[in-house]
């Protein structure tokens, strides 16, 4: 059975002002016999050791080296052991170098997916789950204190807690000094399609597995699995939260008609979390990965981050920062290829609350990109076509030809990045409201969609299927005399974007009140959507393309953009018992508002947080 990945991250800090884990996603193409082939890594600094930011990121960078240097393999176990093991030798080589690194150490866990096999190993307490028909399968050991005193009372051999032990004191870690225990998959775990695994640091123990059960069974793809369990770790309000790291993959069927023959492979496409790694503005040499990853380590360890860098309250590095950062540039430089594109996922993640009192930066989007044609706005009038029945339309208004560049460096359905020249057509000003959809609700006699006492006339009508979606704007063609439809993929990217090649229409980050998502930092309650209008235009005049509700798009759901229409129509075939949604919604982070994100539903049955955005012919 051929199967494929679906793989989504975030990471919050918690309690802590300070990042620990770090972590790194590759996917690595395909074997000669066209299996899928993916590696996660996650480490997680050890509390109160000397640098455990340093040693987490040291070690991914080590393994995920040493794995690829032997990649492809038959011997998988010896592989991922072999890794494990020089990048805690690593660890001990830079304690030697480096005397006041001393006493650092991380646990680590790692996954590695080769078509429907699935291998691990790992050291210490952090999670390797596997959900299956609503049930929870731990697969890798804990090695904390607590197991082993669990596991030694069900062999029949009861022990009474030690004076000064804790239960969660680890029993093996990696610090640079010889490994008590190392849990390594033998024999793989099969896969099936549906399946979904979970890697996780151990600030996802705030939460039981019944929790963890119930929170990923209401979530339909892996984006919205991590962001639910974020968002629930940060709900629980767990006082000292540790930082929390959260991979989830979901195994899907390689579908016959989305198996695509290339005549050379790709590059394997890598997410990145560095602990505490911000990127600045005033870094002006994109290409060059040393110079990136030497600042990293600069503001990784200089002990106030980005924040207090851009402040000017870091005035000098010491010896033991230098040594160190050129150790772990070193190492992370040599894993990255020139031809990979990395995209930095760690800090600002769902929901990510820092310290009371200091802001968290959020990460900059390093777009590859060659210079599209420029997009000449000429604002046109808004209007409103009549209907037969009576009254008017939604407000609509003409947007101007154009190309632009579509896609984009983080998410694995966002490439390849391809022109697309785009026709000039309407499109609707605002999402359409609950009013406005009443009028063909009762026309059809369809049942009106609850709307929780907003205001029908000012909020923008969600929990409508793609279906209803796609009656209402026939509906409207009817009524006008008019092709209403649902815009293309494409034709909602390009009027997301307005002319501009950024993530978001205003720039490189979400920013404060730029639109409604959950941490937009805006001063209306993330728990609804806002009134329609609530927030700036983008420069089409086109209000609400990013957040309050994320909006049905026509097309089905193709898992990449090889061999995607360049002409801004829909995109025939793919898996059509999903559609594709986009912008991102109030109950969203903000990152799910960039331009280039996608999302997919169930075609027939309504969201809470999806809406409808009109498309209509000239």
């Amino acid at each position: 059975m051929s199967v494929e990945f679906e793989i989504a991250s975030d990471q919050i800090d918690g309690a802590r002002d300070y990042q620990e884990d770090a972590y790194m996603i590759s996917q690595l193409g395909d074997t000669e016999a066209g299996e899928s082939c993916a590696l996660v890594v996650m480490a997680d600094g050890m509390g109160g050791h000397a640098a455990g930011n340093v040693a987490s990121n040291m070690v991914i960078a080590t393994f995920n080296k040493t794995f690829q240097s032997n990649f492809p393999t038959e011997a998988i176990a010896e592989s991922l052991t072999e890794s494990l093991n020089s990048s805690n030798d690593q660890i001990r080589e830079s304690v030697k170098e480096t005397p006041a690194l001393q006493g650092m150490g991380c646990t680590m866990v790692s996954a590695y997916l080769q078509d429907n096999n699935l291998y691990w190993v790992s050291v210490g307490d952090s999670h390797l789950y596997l959900i299956r028909d609503r049930e929870i399968t731990k697969y890798n050991a804990d090695h904390s204190y607590g197991a082993y005193l669990d596991q030694m009372k069900e062999q029949g051999m009861d022990i009474d807690e030690q004076t000064g032990m804790s239960r969660n004191m680890l029993m093996s870690a990696m610090t640079g000094e010889e490994i008590s225990s190392i849990d390594v998959s033998e024999e793989p775990v099969k896969l099936k399609p549906g399946d979904r695994i979970i890697v996780a640091s151990d600030g996802l123990d705030t939460l039981g597995t019944g929790a963890i059960i119930q929170y990923s069974s209401w979530s339909a793809t892996a984006k919205e699995c991590v962001y639910a369990l974020l968002k629930a770790v940060e709900d629980a309000n767990k006082l000292n939260q540790d930082n929390t790291t959260l991979i989830v993959i979901d195994v899907k069927d390689r579908e016959k008609q989305e198996e695509i023959v290339i005549s050379a492979p790709e590059p394997a496409i890598q997410e990145t979390g560095f602990a505490d790694v911000s990127i600045s503005e005033q870094y002006k040499e994109p290409r060059s990965y040393k110079g990136l990853i030497w600042m990293v380590i600069i503001l990784l360890l200089g002990g106030g981050g980005f924040f207090a860098w851009q402040q000017g309250l870091v005035d000098q590095v010491g010896d033991t920062v230098k040594q160190a950062g050129d150790k772990v540039k070193d190492l992370v430089v040599a894993q990255l290829p020139d031809k990979v594109e990395t995209a930095p996922v760690t800090n600002g993640g769902t929901g990510s609350q820092g310290v009371q009192g200091s802001e968290k930066q959020q990460p900059k989007l390093t777009m590859i990109d060659t210079k599209p044609k420029l997009v000449i706005i000429k604002k046109a009038d808004p209007f409103k076509d009549r209907l037969k029945s009576g009254g008017i339309g939604p407000m609509m208004i003409r947007v101007a030809s154009g190309e632009f560049r579509m896609g984009g460096a983080i998410g694995v359905d966002e490439v390849p990045r391809h022109t697309v020249t785009i026709s000039s057509f309407m499109v609707s000003v605002y999402e359409v409201t609950y009013a406005e959809y009443d009028r063909f609700a009762k026309a059809t006699k369809r049942k009106l969609p609850d709307s929780a006492g907003l205001n029908r006339k000012k909020h923008p009508v969600n929990n409508v299927s793609w279906d209803d979606a796609l009656a209402y704007t026939r509906w409207l063609s009817k009524q006008t005399g008019k092709k209403y439809r649902l815009l293309s993929e494409s034709e909602w990217e390009y009027v997301a974007r307005a002319g501009t090649t950024k993530p978001f229409w205003w720039g490189n980050t979400a920013g404060s009140g730029n639109a409604h998502c959950f941490d937009c930092k805006s001063d209306f309650n993330t728990g609804k959507p806002a009134k329609i209008g609530t927030y700036k235009p983008n420069r089409f005049g086109l209000y609400d393309t990013a957040g309050n509700l994320c909006e049905w798009v026509h097309g089905c759901y193709h898992r990449n953009y090889k061999e995607a229409p360049t002409d801004g129509s829909v995109w025939q075939g793919g898996d059509c018992k999903v559609r594709v949604v986009r912008g991102g919604a109030y109950r969203s982070p903000a990152s799910s508002m960039r331009a280039e994100n996608r999302e997919k539903f169930p075609s027939a049955r309504g969201q809470y947080n999806v809406g409808i955005r009109l498309a209509r012919d000239l």
